[in-house]
């Protein structure tokens, strides 16, 4: 069972191993590491050049409901509590978030946690990121959400080379809490503080020649050292094109590897977490809401799909393929997408479709927003739609990584950012309807002169408030939009990543067309159809239920071979 991949270990196999991942995302090592204590052999398998897939990319953060390391920091939570947020804010949209997975999801979360935290990973709670819903039953405004110390990268050794990590951001130390103050600084003593704590980071780092990373690169590479410690075999520059299928069974795969097609054995199964089809146009075509386009995507560049439409060759049946982790994002003027968060929590500010009218909570969560994109689209014009600020926004705020006060003049001459002193010039040059724009701004400021947001109820939830400013008062994500000159970006639908894909059970085994589990074959990750379906409830949801569903298959898999081993 056990033992080293090996060439030509088996007749007809180029190699040989236990468990085969595909994918190196958070999902893909935390069961190769649970693997790997169970006594079988794992290898994974990743497409790039780099280890850690899109969970590398993003925030690094994992939605645990009821986790200890979050009781531990005071959060007040039960099992009773997060399986009613789950059905509050997630609810049963179909076989994804069947009680049976949602069960699984939330009874392994307390173990899962203990096993990585033995493994070496340093969680700890990402206070005050609020549940998204925090107003619904079982919602914690103090939130749920873990994250990892900041990692030294210089520690992954010669595999800092093939450890990916963001090249569009700054390589900042950063935790979740620091996030938020910064995107004020220097509004208040608190980001005025955060400032000068990163920065006494970043100078220790430079004097001691340490690369200190924090979010994904954090998570991900605590994951990497712990699979290296673990002596997890891992090759990069492995493009699987199809699975080994033998009586119904996957007993393999195939993939490309240094210009040649190989055969790899997998005992005990198969996982696949190679991501969804963010940047697979033809199959955003096929399967998603319209426009869509992977220029607005800010999915790892791997994220191509072709392992889910193997997967489906072979008879895998699939869900919610419509659904992505949608984030409202602008294009810059070198095309490379930017996704807005902080942002639209900011005061002095509204989103507008073309005829100039609000129509969701700016401040929502980033799905919840994306999703409302589309759904106005199919009655008026919505993507683009457009996020229109004032003089106030603009010279307090973050927007991206662009501090307020300074707008890079390649923003005004391309067009990316529109610029008037009117309000109904800014609408000309956006194509919105003059006379709706004005009526828009108009109505919104006769309420937010009081902080309020009748309409949407904008600044009521925890959530919307946590990236809001404090020192607008009463409300901190309501304020008029009355000073010029006024701005205005053009906002897509981006994405972090589709969320449709490969239904799998409670153990993480891909569901057949049939309806019965397929032999050999499990998956996690963007390549699933969501235990979450068609809701984000929390920061770091899909990264948690990568985790968890990689961590129930491998145990699942361990289990199996233990019962083969007893009957022969």
């Amino acid at each position: 069972m056990t033992g080293q991949p090996t060439e030509k270990a088996e007749a007809g196999w180029d190699s040989v191993a236990d468990l085969v991942v595909v994918g190196s995302g958070g999902g893909s090592l935390a069961a190769a590491l649970v693997a790997r204590q169970g006594g079988l052999e794992p290898l994974v398998l990743e497409k790039t050049e780099v280890v850690g897939g899109s969970t590398a990319m993003s925030g690094g953060v994992l939605w645990l409901p009821n986790n200890q390391v979050s009781r531990a920091a005071g959060v007040e939570d039960s099992p009773e509590e997060a399986r009613q947020y789950f059905a509050a804010s997630v609810g049963d949209v179909g076989p994804s978030t069947s009680p049976e997975r949602v069960e699984a999801f939330l009874n392994a979360v307390e173990p899962m946690t203990d096993f990585l935290m033995e493994q070496g990973v340093p969680f700890r709670h990402c206070e005050g990121y609020s549940d998204y819903y925090d107003e619904l039953p079982g919602g914690k405004a103090r939130g749920r959400s873990l994250e990892t110390e900041i990692l030294d990268l210089r520690r992954l050794g010669p595999w800092r080379q093939k450890f990916r990590a963001r090249a569009d951001l700054p390589p900042l130390p950063l935790t979740t809490s620091d996030v938020s103050p910064l995107s004020l600084a220097p509004r208040t003593a608190h980001s005025v503080a955060t400032v000068a704590k990163v920065a006494a980071r970043m100078t220790k780092a430079k004097l001691t020649r340490r690369e200190m990373r924090g979010t994904g690169s954090a998570l991900q590479g605590w994951m990497l050292l712990a699979a290296l410690r673990a002596e997890v075999p891992i090759w990069t520059g492995t493009r699987v094109v199809d699975l080994v299928v033998e009586d119904g069974r996957v007993l393999g795969v195939v993939a490309e590897r240094d210009g040649r097609t190989v055969r790899v054995r997998a005992r005990a199964g198969v996982l696949l977490n190679s991501g969804g089809f963010a940047h697979n146009q033809a199959m955003r075509d096929k399967y998603g809401p319209a426009p869509a386009s992977t220029a607005w995507t800010s999915a790892n560049e791997g994220d191509t799909g072709e392992v889910i439409e193997a997967a489906m060759r072979h008879g895998a049946a699939v869900d919610l393929m419509e659904e992505a982790w949608w984030i409202p994002s602008s294009v810059l003027p070198d095309g490379t997408p930017q996704f807005a968060v902080y942002e639209r929590s900011k005061p002095h500010s509204i989103l507008v479709d073309s005829n100039g009218a609000r129509y969701v909570n700016e401040a929502a969560s980033y799905m919840e927003v994306g999703q409302a994109m589309y759904a106005r689209h199919r009655e008026t014009t919505a993507v683009p739609s457009w996020f229109v600020m004032d003089a106030r926004f603009r010279r307090r705020y973050l927007w991206g990584t662009v501090p307020g006060g300074f707008t890079p003049r390649e923003w005004l001459t391309s067009g990316y950012m529109k610029k008037s002193d009117t309000v109904e010039g800014l609408a000309e040059q956006c194509g919105i309807d003059p006379a709706g724009l004005r009526d828009t701004v108009d109505r919104y400021n006769a309420s937010a002169e009081q902080g309020k947001d009748p309409e949407f109820h904008k600044g009521e939830r925890a959530y919307d408030r946590y990236y809001g400013d404090p020192t607008v008062r009463p409300n901190p994500c309501v304020a008029p939009v009355s000073k010029a000159p006024f701005y205005a970006v053009a906002m897509y639908p981006g994405d972090v990543g589709t969320s449709g894909g490969l239904l799998t059970d409670e153990h993480g085994r891909v569901i057949g067309e049939n309806g019965e589990a397929m032999p050999g074959l499990y998956a996690t990750g963007n390549c699933t159809a969501s235990v979450m379906g068609r809701t984000y409830p929390a920061a770091g949801a899909s990264i948690a239920a990568s985790f968890v569903f990689g961590w129930l298959a491998a145990h699942h898999m361990i289990d199996n071979s233990r019962r083969s081993d007893s009957v022969a």
